[in-house]
C-alpha cells in the first residue's frame, strides 16, 4: 500500500480514512488480521504512536477489535461495516454536491451528468 500524506491534515486522521476505506471496500475483509502497529508504521513511514492512535479511533468506531497477544482484526459485524460505508459515501456525496452547486449546476443537471458519466464508464469497460 502506497502512503502519501497531505500536509494540511493530521497524519493519524489520514491513516484512519485510508484504513476505513480498505475495510469498507473489502481490501481488509471481515475477520482479517491487520498489520502490526510497527509494521504499518514502518510501511507508512510514521511514528508507531500515530498508528496506535488511528487504530484506537477505528476500534472506538467498531471497525476493528483487539485479541490479546494476537493483534488487531477487522470486525465481523456487517452492520458496522455497512454503516461506515454509508457514512463515507454520504461525505463524498456532500462534497460532490457542494462542488457542483458551486459551479451553478442544478439538481436535474447533476442527475443528467451523473447518468451520462455512468453510461460512458460502462461503455469504456
Amino acid at each position: 500500500m502506497s502512503w502519501q500524506f497531505q500536509a494540511d491534515q493530521p497524519i493519524y486522521t489520514q491513516l484512519v480514512a485510508r484504513l476505513q476505506q480498505q475495510i469498507v471496500s473489502g481490501g481488509y475483509p471481515p475477520g482479517c488480521k491487520l498489520p502490526s502497529v510497527r509494521d504499518l508504521a514502518s510501511d507508512a513511514g510514521v511514528n508507531p504512536n500515530t498508528v496506535q492512535r488511528a487504530f484506537a479511533d477505528l476500534e472506538r468506531a467498531g471497525l476493528i477489535y483487539t485479541q490479546r497477544t494476537a493483534g488487531k482484526f477487522v470486525t465481523e459485524d456487517a452492520a458496522a461495516v455497512a454503516a461506515a460505508r454509508r457514512s463515507l459515501a454520504e461525505a463524498q456525496t456532500r462534497q460532490y454536491l457542494a462542488a457542483m452547486r458551486a459551479l451553478g449546476c442544478g439538481k436535474q443537471e447533476i442527475h443528467n451528468l451523473f447518468d451520462q458519466m455512468e453510461e460512458q464508464e460502462h461503455a469504456d469497460l
